[in-house]
């Protein structure tokens, strides 16, 4: 049972950190290079994007917890739960707030500058961070024990 936790924990950090880079730093930053995309239009896809993403994200972090909980080293359980913390964050706070000033563009107004995106940004960077230290350790522990048999 504990390897197959450790299996299916390297399994759902691999794949959440392939769905992080390919949403937050591979399809959202190139869909502002398409010339024929107006701003609005961008903006309320992204919107949407994030939004369906979150909810998988928030599914994602609830299992990845509850696979570290009494099975997993405290490290990983710290890891995970940290991970979590930072999605629930981004769910509670900061999605609301973005959502409401890309509100504000599409009703045709400018809102004040801010450091938000900023933020989402170190959010997610954290986020694929901390996945990828869960995938590296874990790797380490499988070849640590494939050499020791």
């Amino acid at each position: 049972m504990r390897n197959l936790n450790i299996l299916s924990l390297l399994l759902l950090a691999t794949l959440w950190a392939g769905l992080l880079l390919g949403v937050s730093f591979l399809a959202t930053p190139v869909k502002f290079l398409a010339p024929s995309l107006s701003l609005p239009v961008a903006l309320d896809v992204g919107r949407q994007t994030f939004k369906v993403f979150n909810w998988v994200e928030v599914a994602l972090a609830l299992l990845l917890v509850v696979l570290t909980v009494g099975t997993a080293r405290r490290w990983m359980q710290a890891t995970a739960v940290t991970v979590a913390l930072i999605v629930a964050m981004q769910t509670v706070w900061l999605l609301p707030v973005l959502d409401a000033r890309v509100q504000v563009i599409l009703d045709g107004s400018t809102p004040p500058s801010s450091v938000l995106h900023m933020i989402y940004i170190g959010a997610d960077t954290l986020k694929l961070t901390l996945l990828g230290i869960i995938v590296w350790r874990i790797c380490h522990l499988i070849s640590q024990s494939l050499i020791i048999k």
